[in-house]
Order: C-alpha cells, then sequence, then structure tokens
C-alpha cells in the first residue's frame, strides 16, 4: 500500500476513529506513537520509519509528533472531541474559504459551520482556498472578514501548520472572491 494511502488511514485514526486500529485519543488528541504503528501493523507493513516519512513529507502537515516521538496527533480537523491546545490568535483582516460550487446556496443561507469537524477551516491565500474548493468540484473562493469577525468577539486559532480555525462564519462576514 501507498505511503499516501496509509497517511489517510493515518488522518482517518487520528482525527476521527481510533477505534478502527483499537487506540485512543487523549484529551489533547494525542495517541501513542507506538501502538498505533502496531495497529496499523496488523493490517499492512507499517514501521517507525514509514511513519517518520510520512509526517516529515505530508505537504499539508497534518501530523505532528511530541519532542520524544513517543506521541502522535493529528494537527487539526478533528471529529472526535479533543483539544489540541490551539492558542487564539488575532488573524488577518482577511482569510478565504474554499469549497464547491454545489454548496454556494448553503454558505450564502447560513454562513460556514463546522459540520462533522469542530472547526471550520480557513486559509491566508486565496491559492490554497482554490485548492480545496477543486476537491469538492468546481472551486468557489470566499473571502471572509475575519478582522472584523474578531473584532465582533469571535476566537481564531492557527494551527501549527498554518490553517486558521474558527467555531463557524456567519453569512455576513462572506463575499465571494470573484477569483473562481
Amino acid at each position: 500500500m501507498s505511503l499516501k494511502k496509509t497517511s489517510q488511514f493515518i488522518s482517518l485514526i487520528l482525527r476521527h476513529k481510533p477505534e478502527v486500529i483499537g487506540i485512543t485519543l487523549d484529551e489533547h488528541g494525542w495517541a501513542s506513537t507506538r501502538e498505533l504503528i502496531e495497529g496499523i501493523a496488523r493490517r499492512r507493513p507499517f514501521d517507525m520509519a514509514m511513519l517518520e516519512t510520512i509526517v516529515a513529507t505530508d505537504a499539508k502537515q497534518r501530523y505532528s509528533f511530541n519532542e520524544d516521538r513517543t506521541l502522535i496527533r493529528a494537527n487539526q480537523g478533528h471529529s472526535v472531541p479533543v483539544d489540541v491546545e490551539l492558542e487564539q490568535k488575532t488573524p488577518p483582516e482577511q482569510l478565504y474559504h474554499g469549497t464547491g460550487e454545489k454548496y454556494v446556496t448553503s454558505i450564502e443561507a447560513q454562513g460556514l459551520i463546522s459540520k462533522s469537524r469542530l472547526y471550520v477551516h480557513l486559509s491566508a491565500d486565496t491559492d490554497t482556498a482554490r485548492k480545496v474548493g477543486a476537491r469538492h468540484g468546481r472551486p468557489v473562493v470566499y473571502v471572509v472578514s475575519a478582522g472584523e469577525m474578531a473584532r465582533d468577539g469571535y476566537a481564531f486559532y492557527q494551527s501549527v501548520n498554518g490553517v486558521w480555525l474558527t467555531r463557524a462564519v456567519p453569512a455576513k462576514y462572506l463575499r465571494r472572491s470573484g477569483l473562481e
């Protein structure tokens, strides 16, 4: 099995379903590296070297080790309730959200909601947002008035891989970018 498929499997485990391989996450989303490796190795060849390669080469920087590499976690994107110890930060004036055209009517009516995830994910640039949107069909990019939201009391966090997170974005803080 390819490292890409294995990385996707790790994402499923560390973000959504640790029970698939019989492990648990602590309250901050950390899992035992040894238990993760053993759980995956029961299904396919897998070892620490492969895990280190996945973590080091993941273009989206989805995962982090603790200092001694005995623990690993997904940086964001969880549907299971964990506190990944995000520090609240002041966002830039504008952030961006990429989505598929099929979601435009819903977004313009109710804003951005986290659905099954804990947070809405926002990008610092339009290129990243467009790439995210393209995964859902014809991309649409929204400009989020993040600075105004923060001044209005909404909390923002930034994951270690640079993704901006907030609980929801009401429609009044959104406008289409026109860059599609």
